[in-house]
């Protein structure tokens, strides 16, 4: 299952987030999503977990939990509607 992580403190790293999740059983992967430019955390991250009861233990224990002052959100990941290309300019 892919997990949403939002409302991540910007000096969050991949391995930190990791660590969070790794309590709670097996991962695929972790990472922070980074401006493509700048490198800088953009405050939210993906988990894939696959084993999907040990994502939704780890979904409640840690939505709205707090990591460095801020509460974390934490739901199953829905998959990004799609937009429409281009600018629509003429």
């Amino acid at each position: 299952m892919r997990i949403y992580v939002g409302n991540l403190p910007y000096s969050v790293t991949d391995d930190e987030l990791r660590d969070i999740f790794s309590g709670f059983g097996e991962l695929a992967s972790a990472e922070v999503i980074k401006d493509k430019f700048s490198g800088q955390s953009k405050g939210f991250g993906f988990v894939d977990m696959p084993n999907n009861s040990e994502a939704d233990t780890a979904i409640k224990a840690l939505n709205e939990s707090d990591m460095k002052g801020r509460k974390l959100t934490v739901n199953e990941a829905r998959p990004r509607a799609e937009r429409p290309r281009g600018g629509g300019r003429y």
